[in-house]
């Protein structure tokens, strides 16, 4: 199912993905290759058919309401303004979904900032029969790209009325396997699984 938006009126069929471009210094443009790559794998994978470049939108945009998933990662302070957490739990609780991938650092950051975009909800662990792990692709664990500090790679969650509306690759870092292979030299299987994974969550936002 396509993500469908009104602007002015008319219907707008969405054709691209974004990166959330947050303040408070920290590097949301890190991984630059890793959504490209994870949209061509879609196209070519799942019958997607995606712009190949990624647009940037600040969550406080109304833009916002174009894209049918977003993603965000980084390392450092990520910082939600009242009218930034404001318009992103508006963008969510309408369709819209967030993929947030762990990168070294984030994982205090984002926690205290998602409370303020649902101060009622609190990330729960994603079992794997839920349906985003067998969408194109069956996992039975979370693939882990990169060690953190020697935790399992888990998938955790915002459901809010029963939707899944924010999934968190917590110590797996998949969007460091999405990267091109000579960044961060991970073999090949490794990252197809990254790929894969993030295909399901492509195709779990589309659908949901």
């Amino acid at each position: 199912m396509a993500f469908i938006c009104l602007i002015s009126g008319q219907q707008i069929r969405a054709q691209e993905v974004a990166i959330l471009k947050y303040e408070g210094g920290g590097d949301w443009y890190a991984n630059p290759t890793a959504v490209p790559n994870l949209i061509r794998f879609c196209n070519s994978n799942i019958n997607t058919k995606l712009s190949e470049k990624p647009k940037n939108i600040e969550p406080q945009s109304q833009e916002l309401f174009n894209f049918p998933i977003v993603f965000l990662t980084g390392h450092g302070n990520i910082f939600f303004s009242e009218e930034a957490a404001k318009n992103l739990r508006n963008y969510l609780v309408s369709g819209g979904f967030i993929h947030i991938s762990d990168n070294y650092g984030l994982n205090d950051y984002i926690r205290k900032e998602m409370k303020k975009v649902f101060p009622e909800l609190e990330f729960e662990e994603i079992p794997f029969d839920h349906e985003i792990y067998h969408q194109n692709y069956n996992f039975s664990t979370l693939p882990k790209i990169h060690e953190h500090e020697g935790k399992p790679a888990q998938g955790f969650g915002l459901i809010y009325e029963g939707r899944l509306i924010c999934f968190y690759d917590y110590e797996s870092d998949l969007s460091d396997g999405w990267e091109d292979e000579i960044v961060h030299n991970n073999p090949s299987e490794v990252r197809s699984k990254a790929l894969q994974m993030g295909a399901n969550i492509m195709a779990y936002a589309f659908k949901n």
